[in-house]
């Protein structure tokens, strides 16, 4: 009778002749890869063209057998882009599903590909393949979008808008000022993004299982075939390392941070509490149960997958964090999360682009709530040592009973009636007021890097030279 519960008798076919039974249907479950990993298929193809072809350049493989290698890859890559590939879990992962089936093409010529490389250092090159091209993608949708915040942020550069602390009313900004935050947080975002593609883009094909090869072959042509910057240096360190796709995906977590943190403020900004921003049907939703509601589901969704994307952060440092050198089957469990985040990442910035897009500004509410709270407080207080030449902290403890006059007045600063201030400073003379409205705050804040209509507009030009 055959062995229970295997999945196969004989020597397998991975493994060659060091196994006589093949493996328990559990073992087969948890021991593939093939469902998760085949997104790697370009990478992995483009990398076995590359060591074929260092392979015969080096005398190692004839050019015959290194032609059919290439022209048998070259039919497999079709047949997975047109969907007539058949992936097979027996196979475990993509590297054998590409290598049975270039066996059943050009028959024992496949056999010859795997020469002078390991899985080990054939699968960590096909990771760093794919998160190169991840990072480029990312990066491509993160320009886009911080051209729609340029764009948005010139179209509003007059908008007045309260700027908040604790989110209390602070001080009187302008929306364009507030949207060209996020450009600067975007751009250090694609800074970030783009240290970690420059360390992650060294070659580990070649340092095979862990040691090495005894085989003459060519690191540096393999490196350059694929657009490394040159080999790995170490062969242990080329099949142990994963703190590129631990670098990849912290950058990514603080990306997923900056964008959750504008999702949050869209929800509230949506709010009939707020009105201050209406977002298109295209990204809202209602309720099944209340007709009058309009739901800001997108940015919701935005705020909600952060924390997906720190979540594979931390499964991957875990799962790092107490391996020897050099490969374990752990690290089987490096690119689930890897692949996960980034199609979260590219998903919530396209999101976040349509939304700033689309949305309508409601200038009206805005420009209130700027006058409210108390707003231009501090440029009370600016124009007290301006005018009076008060040191700033006895400006402010003026200002500050000034306030207090006005909250029991019921009334705002501006509307405070000269005597009631110069009964705090009996100094205080008309040309206060000219301090006082919305407006005159906003177009006093000229410093560079400051809220200014003017500075903004500038500020728009500057961000889109640098940045697109």
């Amino acid at each position: 009778m055959p062995p229970k519960n295997k999945s196969e008798t004989g020597s397998n076919a991975l493994w060659g002749g060091r196994f006589e039974a093949g493996p328990d249907a559990l073992m087969e479950r948890i021991n593939a890869s093939i469902a998760f990993d085949k997104r790697l298929y370009a990478q992995d193809i483009a990398g076995s063209m590359a060591h074929a072809a260092m392979l015969v350049k080096q005398g190692i493989v004839s050019a015959e057998d290194g032609d059919a290698i290439r022209g048998g890859l070259e039919t497999v890559l079709e047949e997975i882009e047109s969907g007539r590939f058949e992936f097979k879990a027996s196979l475990e992962d993509i590297h054998m599903n590409v290598e049975a089936r270039l066996a059943e093409l050009i028959g024992p010529a496949a056999g010859r590909l795997h020469t002078a490389r390991s899985r080990n250092d054939q699968a960590v090159t096909d990771f760093r393949l794919w998160i190169r091209d991840a990072i480029d993608r990312l990066d491509r949708g993160l320009r886009a979008f911080q051209a729609v915040l340029i764009e948005r942020a010139e179209a509003e550069a007059d908008t007045i808008m309260p700027g908040f602390t604790h989110l209390q009313t602070a001080q009187p900004v302008t929306l364009g000022h507030h949207l060209l935050a996020y450009v600067e947080m975007m751009g250090r975002d694609r800074g970030r993004l783009a240290d970690c593609r420059r360390r992650l883009n060294e070659c580990p094909l070649g340092a095979a299982a862990l040691a090495g090869t005894a085989f003459p072959i060519d690191r540096e042509a393999t490196a350059s075939a694929l657009h490394f910057d040159r080999p790995t240096a170490n062969s242990l360190d080329s099949v142990s390392a994963r703190d590129f796709a631990m670098e990849a995906l912290a950058a990514g977590t603080i990306l997923a941070v900056h964008l959750s943190r504008l999702a949050d403020e869209l929800v509230i900004w949506t709010s009939a509490q707020f009105r201050f921003v209406a977002l298109s049907d295209a990204f809202s939703t209602g309720s099944s149960i209340m007709p009058q509601k309009r739901n800001p589901d997108a940015a919701e969704l935005v705020r909600g997958k952060a924390g997906r994307v720190l979540g594979a952060f931390n499964g991957l440092v875990v799962m790092m964090k107490g391996l020897p050198l050099a490969y374990a089957k752990d690290m089987q469990e490096d690119k689930e999360p890897v692949f996960d985040a980034f199609e979260t990442l590219e998903l919530s910035v396209g999101a976040m682009r349509g939304m700033i897009a689309d949305m309508t500004v409601n200038r009206d509410a805005m420009c209130a709530a700027a006058g409210s709270g108390f707003s231009t407080a501090t440029d009370l207080a600016d124009w007290l040592v301006r005018s009076l030449d008060l040191p700033f902290r006895e400006a402010h403890h003026v200002t500050g009973r000034i306030v207090r006059a006005a909250e029991e007045a019921g009334c705002d600063l501006a509307d405070l009636p000269l005597e009631a201030m110069q009964a705090m400073e009996p100094r205080i003379t008309t040309a206060v007021y000219d301090v006082l409205g919305v407006e005159n705050s906003v177009a006093s804040r000229t410093s560079f890097g400051g809220t200014a209509p003017d500075n903004v507009r500038a500020a728009a030009t500057a961000a889109r030279d640098k940045y697109l």
